[in-house]
Formats: structure tokens, C-alpha cells, sequence
């Protein structure tokens, strides 16, 4: 199928690894002109030199903090009006609930939730005078499944989740869309850090504990970043204009409830 958005430019943040980079991957693939963000200037400088070399589109690299002012700040000047946002950035550690200091909450907020409605602040206007727009938040599959040792996690993404769905109906009527993927046990290093945790605590081996993530899923495995990415990259099409408001769970059937 062609999604229809070749020539179209698209902003995708925290995308020099894991997720992002898959939704970068799957964007330029596409034809999608694409800005990768990382925080490394040398992991910026790799990435774009990868999907230049792999995809026939112009590749921009920006080094930016997203969890910084300055940060988005560089990465709007860079890019300012771009036809697709996707937000991203690294997850907050899992830990107990009452181990969460107040520094940690405000920190997850922060990177998980503000910084993402900064970011889509600054490019609606636009998206709206152009009449297209596609906006996908990468979020979690703790939105819906919410964890004990993941309450930053939980509250940042879900209060991001609340004002998206809220925003979205207000811009649908331009042809600007708002969706959320909530990916769960994918195969990517935060996947690796959750494994690494059950190590820790339960003193079993990585492979064991891989063994028993799977065992969780009705897919039986782990779901690829690749996935998550070509997901990202449909909901980014030029015919998905009637998606919207929607949270995309990335799960291999693990989640029970109904809706």
C-alpha cells in the first residue's frame, strides 16, 4: 500500500535507537523526508548517515536534549513545521512507589509528558493552516496496564494521553490527527532492562527471564521494533485521516480487558 506521504517531512524524536529509530526507519522508507534526534552528536551523525545510505530521502541529525527547554527549543529551530511529530524519549526506571521522590516524579513529567506537549504546541498551528498533520505520542502499554513499579511511568503518560485525546477532537476537523502507540515487551534495550530488573531481584539468568516475558504473551515472543515502526508509519498515511484520538496497543494480545 502506498500511505501517500512521500515528500512529506516528518519530525521524530529521541530516534537514534530503539522505537524512534524504527519510526524513522519506517518513515523514510516511505519517502518520508526525516529529522532523527538523539542526544550524542556521534549518534546523531551515525543514524543519518544509515538511513541516507538505506532510503533515497534527504536525512537531518539534530543533537538535543528532549528533556531540556534548550533542548526543544533546538529541535523546533531545526525543524519548525513539520507534517509528522512523533514524540518519544527514554522511560523513567522502575521502581517502588514509595521509593519515588519528588525530583523523580517532576523528572518524568517532564520527559514523558510536557516536553511532549511543548513539542505538539509549537507545530499545530501550522499543521492546522496547512490542512495535514499526523501526530503519534509513543507512550506505554502502562496507560492502560497500569504497574506498582512503574508509577512515574503511569502518571506521565497518562495524563499526556488525557490532553491528546482532548486535543484531538478540536483539530481532526483540519485534517491534523493525534494517535498514541502503547507498545509492551518489545524486543529494544528497555526491554533488556526490564529483564535485567527480574535478574536483580529474583536472581534467575537473562535467559530465564526473557523465557518468562515470552511466556506472558499470547504471540508467544516478543514484539519487534520493526513492528512498532511500520504501526507508526500507517498511522502517519495520508488515508488514515479518519484515525484519531485512538491508543494503538502493540502487545501480542496481552492486554484482557475489552476496551
Amino acid at each position: 500500500m502506498d500511505l501517500g506521504i512521500g515528500g512529506r517531512t516528518a519530525l521524530v524524536c529521541a530516534s537514534t535507537k530503539g522505537l524512534g529509530w524504527a519510526c524513522a526507519e519506517s518513515l523514510a522508507a516511505e519517502g518520508v523526508t526525516v529529522v532523527v534526534n538523539g542526544r550524542s552528536a556521534d549518534g546523531v551523525e551515525e543514524a543519518v548517515r544509515t538511513l541516507a545510505s538505506r532510503f533515497e530521502v534527504p536525512v537531518l541529525g539534530v543533537a538535543a536534549d528532549l528533556d531540556t527547554p534548550d533542548g526543544r527549543r533546538t529541535l523546533l529551530e531545526a525543524c519548525p513545521d513539520p507534517d509528522i511529530l512523533i514524540t518519544n524519549n527514554a522511560g523513567p526506571s522502575p521502581a517502588s512507589f514509595v521509593d519515588v521522590t519528588p525530583e523523580a516524579w517532576m523528572a518524568a513529567l517532564q520527559a514523558n509528558m510536557l516536553g511532549a506537549i511543548e513539542l505538539v504546541q509549537a507545530v499545530l498551528v501550522g499543521m492546522r493552516s496547512r490542512r495535514f498533520g499526523r501526530i503519534v505520542n509513543i507512550t506505554s502499554a502502562m496507560v492502560k496496564t497500569p504497574h506498582s513499579f512503574m508509577t512515574p511511568s503511569v502518571g506521565a503518560r497518562a495524563g499526556l494521553t488525557g490532553v491528546m485525546k482532548a486535543v484531538a477532537r478540536e483539530v481532526v476537523v483540519d485534517n491534523v490527527t493525534i494517535n498514541n502507540l502503547l507498545p509492551e515487551r518489545i524486543d529494544t534495550a528497555r526491554q533488556r532492562q526490564m529483564a535485567e530488573l527480574a535478574v536483580a531481584i529474583r536472581g534467575i539468568t537473562l535467559e530465564e527471564a526473557y523465557a518468562e516475558i515470552a511466556a506472558t504473551i499470547p504471540a508467544g515472543r516478543l514484539g519487534r521494533p520493526e513492528e512498532v515502526g511500520d504501526a507508526c508509519a500507517f498511522l502517519c498515511a495520508d488515508r488514515s485521516g479518519y484515525i484519531t484520538g485512538q491508543n494503538l496497543q502493540l502487545d501480542g494480545g496481552a492486554y484482557e480487558g475489552l476496551i
